[in-house]
C-alpha cells in the first residue's frame, strides 16, 4: 500500500483542502448537469472570485441502435456559461469513459479551455488502438490533449489551487481533481450506499482501486466528494452525487473503515464477474481514446465506429 507519509502529492493535496475549509473564498462554486440517459454527472466548477472557471466530464448524446449524436446535455451546460459570462480555463476528463461519449471538442469549439486528462491515457490508447486495429496513423502519446497530468501536478482554476492525483483501478489512467476543499473522483467512488467502480476493463485492478480510495480517503474528511455517476440503489429514490471523504470512511458499502484490501478485492472481483459490458463501451472508448473526436471521414465522406467480434 501507499506509504502515505511520504506521499508528496497527498500531502499538496491535504494541504489545498485544508486551506479552503479555512476560508471560504479558496472554495469553489460547483455546479452540476446530470445527464439520465448515462446517469453521468458534467461539473461546472467555478472561482468565487472572478469569472474563471472548468468544465469536467462533459456528455455528448449518442444512440447507438441509430448511430446518431446530439447536444441536448453539452448544450445546458455551454448555455450555462455564457448566460454567466464565465470564462472556461479548462476542460478536464477523469478517465477515458466506458458509459458516455465526451463533447469535449465541442465544449472547446464553443467556449474555450484547455482540455486536461491524466498522463496514463497512453496506456488506454495503446490497449484500444491494438483491440480497434487502429493503425499507424492513430497516435497513442496523448498528443489529442492539450495537458497530460503528472500524478501531483499542480495548476489553477481563478484564484483557486488545484492538483491532479492519479487514482488507478477503475482504468489505469483515472485521475482526481482536488480544487479547493473539493475532490472530483470520476468512477474511482459511488455514493456511500451504491460502493465502488468496476474494475474488470483492460489493465483495471481491485487491488489498485482499493489503494487509490484508501489515498483518497486520507484527504479531511469535510472535503466534498462530487461523483461521476449515481444509479439509485433499492431503498433509495432520488439520485444523489455529492457526498464527503467523512461519508465513504465510516459509511461506504465496499470500502467503510476496517474492510481489508484482501477482503475488498475478493468482493470486488466477484462482483464484476456478474455485469454485462456496458452499453456505449465499444463506441465510447473509440472516441474518448481521440480526446472526444470522430473517426476521420472514409472515401465516401462518412465517418465509422467499428464493432469487434468475438473480443469483449
Amino acid at each position: 500500500m501507499t506509504n502515505f507519509e511520504s506521499d508528496r502529492a497527498l500531502a499538496d493535496a491535504r494541504a489545498i483542502v485544508a486551506k479552503a475549509i479555512g476560508q471560504a473564498a479558496l472554495r469553489p462554486i460547483v455546479e452540476s448537469f446530470f445527464d439520465a440517459t448515462t446517469f453521468t454527472v458534467s461539473y461546472l466548477v467555478r472561482d468565487p472570485a472572478s469569472d474563471a472557471c472548468a468544465i469536467i466530464d462533459s456528455v455528448l448524446n449518442f444512440d447507438p441502435a441509430s448511430g446518431r449524436t446530439r447536444h441536448v446535455s453539452v448544450d445546458l451546460l455551454t448555455a450555462h456559461v455564457n448566460e454567466r459570462k464565465l470564462r472556461v480555463q479548462w476542460v478536464l476528463e477523469t478517465h477515458a469513459h466506458a458509459d458516455h461519449l465526451s463533447a469535449a471538442p465541442i465544449v472547446q469549439e464553443r467556449v474555450g479551455g484547455l482540455l486536461g486528462i491524466g498522463e496514463h491515457i497512453t496506456a488506454i490508447q495503446q490497449t484500444f488502438g491494438e483491440l480497434f486495429n487502429l493503425g499507424q496513423g492513430f497516435a497513442r502519446d496523448g498528443s489529442q490533449f492539450d495537458r497530460l497530468f503528472r500524478d501531483g501536478e499542480h495548476f489553477r482554476i481563478g484564484e483557486l489551487d488545484a492538483i491532479a492525483l492519479h487514482v488507478p483501478g477503475h482504468t489505469p489512467a483515472c485521475v482526481a481533481y482536488v480544487v479547493g476543499d473539493a475532490v472530483f473522483v470520476g468512477d474511482t467512488l459511488f455514493m456511500p450506499d451504491y460502493g465502488t467502480a468496476r474494475c474488470d476493463f483492460p489493465g483495471g485492478s481491485a487491488a489498485q482501486l482499493y489503494r487509490s480510495i484508501r489515498r483518497l480517503q486520507q484527504l479531511p474528511v469535510e472535503s466534498r466528494v462530487y461523483l461521476c455517476h449515481d444509479y439509485k440503489p433499492v431503498g433509495r429514490d432520488v439520485f444523489v452525487w455529492e457526498s464527503t471523504i467523512g461519508a465513504s470512511r465510516t459509511s461506504n458499502i465496499h470500502i467503510r473503515d476496517g474492510i481489508a484490501e484482501a477482503e475488498f478485492v475478493a468482493m470486488r472481483e466477484a462482483r464484476d464477474r456478474t455485469l454485462a459490458v456496458p452499453q456505449l463501451l465499444i463506441p465510447a472508448i473509440q472516441v474518448n481514446i481521440r480526446a472526444g473526436r470522430m473517426p476521420e471521414p472514409e472515401s465516401n465522406g462518412r465517418r465509422y465506429l467499428k464493432l469487434p467480434l468475438d473480443v469483449l
